[in-house]
């Protein structure tokens, strides 16, 4: 089976025919989904589309995105969706600087905030890094994640992940392992070991050839499976097999 380690099943693109969605991936042999939240609106959803489906985990915080206008109270209420069974991380958390790099300082101090609140929790983190690898290493070297984390949809360097993999954590990719520009992210699939990868959609985003210009969808996973095997000379039942465990490692599930 393989695991989907990062979704968004709150988005509204799915909200006509997530049942199916969820059995079409079970179809396809992705048999358990982690959705991810990025605020409070979507993580309070995530939870509760968790808990609809036994197979579906979820992931819960504050994007850097969405840093701005946070209430005072939102780590208590992170708190309230932690006590939950199906939620199994803080994210995505982190920093990005690709549209907005007027406030760093609040979204490290966000970002900061939560990764407390993972480790009161005894939880990994999954960490949203975009055009701020730098800042997001030099916070996780003093602020360590004590229970693990992931880079989801990493971009960075071969050499920034080696810094990554010294603070624990791991790596997830999606479509994009299958475009033909991703030069940089299949070189670093292709050094970083397959025990320390795991398999995500991003869906509805970033949908993987050949089905580009369709909705993306957890489904999906064993495309970027494949690529990954290619990449790595393996065949995709060690991808399959691997990955599964690196994810059920991490999030415990």
């Amino acid at each position: 089976m393989f695991i989907d380690v990062h979704a968004h099943l709150d988005n509204v693109r799915f909200d006509e025919d997530l049942d199916m969605v969820v059995k079409n991936a079970k179809l396809s042999k992705v048999e358990k989904i982690i959705t991810a939240g990025y605020d409070l609106k979507s993580s309070f959803k995530d939870v509760e589309i968790a808990n609809r489906f036994e197979n579906v985990f979820a992931t819960v915080g504050v994007h850097p995105e969405n840093v701005e206008d946070l209430e005072n109270d939102y780590l208590e209420k992170l708190e309230t969706l932690l006590k939950n069974k199906k939620v199994v991380a803080v994210g995505e958390i982190g920093l990005d600087y690709h549209f907005r790099c007027d406030n760093k300082e609040l979204q490290k101090k966000v970002f900061v905030e939560q990764i407390d609140l993972a480790n009161h929790f005894k939880l990994p983190i999954v960490v949203h890094s975009r055009d701020a690898m730098g800042d997001t290493l030099e916070i996780l070297k003093k602020h360590r994640a004590e229970f693990g984390g992931l880079m989801h949809c990493f971009s960075g360097s071969v050499e920034m992940a080696r810094e990554f993999m010294k603070l624990s954590f791991s790596f997830s990719f999606g479509g994009v392992t299958t475009f033909k520009n991703a030069k940089n992210v299949l070189k670093t699939v292709e050094e970083i070991p397959i025990e320390k990868i795991m398999l995500e959609t991003d869906c509805p985003y970033m949908t993987p050839e050949p089905h580009r210009g369709e909705r993306n969808e957890p489904k999906f996973v064993p495309f970027i499976a494949e690529k990954i095997a290619n990449i790595k000379n393996i065949k995709i039942d060690e991808v399959e097999k691997i990955t599964t465990q690196n994810a059920k490692k991490l999030f415990k599930i």
